[in-house]
């Protein structure tokens, strides 16, 4: 039976983020690559700043900033802080007793947290001069290619100008199809976005332990070379102050994506904070294992959700797997689902099996009489604006090598 991770004692304490002499702490800086790390995302869950009953906890607020403002003024950093709270932070406000499961009343809870959220960090970074800019995402802004350029811009210019993006997923009006369901992979994404040099995934746990911490013997992981080494451990799910969406598995997949991207990953409890970031080895170490993807096709691959499907013909398949070419009306067997021209598509093969994913140039409706046919012929036939691509290769992501 494979063994359970989740989190270690002194995992979340009492007084929120601190210099990190506690249980998990480590001596020295043996991550050179954290110590050179100039722009770096850090994202902080729910659990680690409110209480459990709903409702900010000033203190925790005032003890991670204190963190974030002393590495970025002497260490010249640039902090771009993910964070979780919005909806926990509403909770208390609106008379609810714990997060609630329907869309609406999230929507709602969050819409009077996301205002405290950010009202509290901008009293408390500007304790150090430090102003703050909101930034709400949904997935729908991320992966269509204008408004991923446009929320690069705005972050960047955020840092340019001193400030310190925060950032969260818009619950307010975001939608079950347009979700990131969590802010650890947002903040995964993020790090990407902005060309990050790290990611820090700060929660109430100090880290990934190769068994359940309750069991004697067990120990916390703390270098992750790749994939291959979790193999055999069960990551195990639910966080524990039960105000937050995410565990340790979206943790160690967030560490996943950051890290398959070409992006370190430091995961521990926010206690822990100031150590994460001086490169002390503390919490769990994942080390980069690839390279940085072409622009939005890490969101599109990791956030985007699929609004039909193309099956493909075995040609067809060969030619976007291997060859990584455009998708053309040709190699199309049949079109699945409702979607418009932009709209994320799954392309799988004859056997059903996802193989890649794209923004679609045409309409599910337009596309039927295209299918089995040449653009050339197209174009022809109905006039130059069908000799193109379904799916062009610009905008498309593979899913399976």
């Amino acid at each position: 039976m494979a063994a359970s991770a989740g989190a270690g004692a002194g995992g979340r304490g009492g007084t929120g983020a601190g210099s990190g002499t506690g249980p998990g702490a480590g001596a020295g800086t043996g991550r050179p690559a954290v110590v050179r790390a100039r722009r770096v995302v850090v994202k902080v869950g729910s659990s680690s700043l409110t209480t459990a009953a709903g409702g900010l906890d000033a203190d925790r607020v005032d003890a991670l900033v204190d963190v974030l403002a002393k590495h970025a003024e002497q260490d010249e950093r640039e902090i771009v802080l993910v964070s979780s709270g919005a909806i926990a932070a509403g909770l208390a406000p609106l008379g609810l007793a714990k997060r609630p499961r329907d869309l609406a009343r999230q929507q709602a809870a969050a819409s009077v947290g996301q205002g405290l959220l950010v009202a509290r960090y901008t009293a408390s970074f500007a304790r150090y001069g430090r102003r703050v800019g909101q930034v709400l995402l949904t997935s729908d802004d991320t992966s269509r290619r204008a408004h991923y350029r446009n929320a690069y811009r705005t972050l960047d210019q955020l840092l340019a100008m001193g400030a310190v993006p925060v950032v969260n997923e818009n619950d307010t009006v975001a939608t079950d199809e347009i979700r990131f369901g969590d802010n650890d992979r947002l903040a995964a994404l993020v790090a990407h976005l902005v060309r990050a040099d790290l990611l820090v995934l700060l929660s109430d746990v100090d880290g990934l332990y190769d068994g359940n911490p309750a069991t004697p013997g067990t120990t916390r992981i703390e270098e992750v070379h790749g994939p291959a080494e979790l193999e055999g451990i069960d990551i195990g799910s639910a966080g524990s102050a039960g105000v937050g969406t995410g565990g340790m598995a979206t943790k160690v997949e967030a560490a996943g994506i950051a890290a398959g991207a070409g992006v370190p990953v430091v995961l521990t409890s926010a206690v822990h904070a100031a150590d994460a970031l001086a490169g002390r080895t503390t919490g769990t170490y994942f080390h980069p294992t690839g390279r940085r993807a072409a622009g939005r096709l890490l969101w599109l691959a990791h956030a985007s959700t699929p609004l039909g499907a193309l099956v493909l013909d075995e040609g067809a398949v060969r030619a976007v797997v291997e060859r990584r070419t455009s998708l053309l009306p040709a190699g199309i067997a049949h079109v699945e689902g409702e979607f418009t021209a932009g709209d994320p598509v799954e392309l799988r093969d004859e056997g059903g099996r996802a193989v890649a994913r794209g923004l679609v140039n045409f309409d599910a409706k337009e596309l039927p009489r295209l299918l089995g046919r040449t653009t050339h012929e197209l174009a022809r036939e109905l006039g130059p604006a069908y000799e193109r691509e379904v799916v062009h290769r610009d905008d498309l992501v593979l899913l399976r090598a």
